[in-house]
């Protein structure tokens, strides 16, 4: 899994001093200071909590997270390109209604309906993407007004009913437990950050996205095609929110229209915590899969600690809230003193 990615490799000063050791750079990594802190909270909510190591809950964090690490995934594609993608949840939501409904009304069988979610989700995301390259306008509006749009239309659409057919075997995967502990959600949450990393790290078209949101009129002198890489990261977006959408059907044995809340909106700070947590430039060109995972877990654990201390749901909103703006800082800081290490 790709821990942190970008087009280009860091150079060493030309003051002919050494450069700082990888032990040293790595403690200074979102990675690191991540990994710290779900050691520490884990720790303090096994003391402060009754039950929080026990089977059952290790089996819920790990299908909550499933969904966090995925939703997160979903936004993090699209932020490399320095855009944003506020439809994840909609689309999200378009996707599980529609295996809903082939499932349920057409018969079909449910691998079928998946692929078939996942395509309507990749084509939402297409068309995202081709409106936010011929506009010229940024992302987030467009994908603001997408998500209404695409929300107000599956409402229409399925007439907002509930489709609760879906295959015992399908949703039986959703409450399966390897060894007593792991959900296979987990694990397939896991196969597809691996599967990003190897895009970022090993392909062309992993370098091409990240050398398009970081200068994206270098990149098109270089031969990178922007606009196409922009849709193509859009319609990935696109993908991984309908594989989401998927592991929650398969959670909960339905598609519900309200899965993800108010026209998708209950995905949006999950969406933007792991890749921000995790490192990922809201400006675009640098990716972290690895911290994005990271990231994910985090939010996930904080959740749950703090719902087992009986704070209010509420509470716990807006100490996620608070979490986004102190990584924004902290991040913007440990730049600055990166930087600055590399002038001395």
């Amino acid at each position: 899994m790709a821990g942190d990615e970008s087009p280009t490799a860091t150079l060493a000063p030309a003051t002919g001093k050494p450069m700082q050791s990888g032990t040293v750079r790595f403690y200074l990594t979102n990675e690191f200071g991540l990994l710290v802190l779900i050691v520490a909270f884990a720790c303090l909510f096994g003391l402060a909590t009754k039950g929080f190591f026990s089977p059952f809950n290790q089996f819920t964090l790990g299908r909550v997270a499933a969904v966090n690490i995925m939703v997160g995934l979903s936004m993090m594609v699209v932020i490399v390109t320095g855009g944003l993608n506020l439809a994840v949840g909609a689309i999200g939501v378009c996707a599980a209604m529609a295996f809903g409904a082939l499932v349920e009304l057409v018969g079909l069988p449910w691998p079928v309906a998946a692929l078939g979610a996942i395509v309507l989700a990749a084509a939402l995301g297409w068309i995202n993407g081709f409106v936010v390259v011929r506009s010229g306008l940024h992302s987030f509006i467009i994908t603001l007004a997408s998500m209404s749009i695409f929300f107000g239309m599956m409402i229409y659409l399925t007439k907002a009913q509930s489709f609760r057919g879906i295959p015992a075997d399908f949703s039986n995967f959703g409450r399966l437990r390897l060894f007593g502990l792991v959900s296979p959600l987990l694990v397939v949450a896991l196969v597809v950050a691996v599967v990003l990393g190897v895009l970022y790290r090993f392909t062309v078209l992993g370098r091409e996205m990240l050398a398009a949101g970081a200068r994206p009129e270098a990149a098109e002198l270089s031969g990178v095609r922007v606009g196409r890489t922009f849709i193509l990261c859009h319609m990935l977006s696109g993908a991984l929110a309908a594989i989401t959408a998927m592991l929650v059907v398969a959670r909960t044995g339905a598609a519900i229209p309200s899965m993800a809340g108010q026209l998708g909106q209950d995905w949006l700070l999950p969406a933007f915590l792991g890749p921000v947590l995790g490192g990922t430039l809201l400006s675009g060109g640098r990716v972290s899969v690895s911290g994005t995972v990271l990231g994910a877990i985090l939010v996930t654990m904080l959740t749950n600690g703090l719902l087992l201390l009986q704070i209010g749901e509420f509470w716990v909103q807006a100490c996620l809230g608070c979490l986004l703006l102190t990584a924004v800082l902290i991040d913007k800081a440990r730049r600055s003193y990166l930087a600055h290490r590399r002038m001395v």
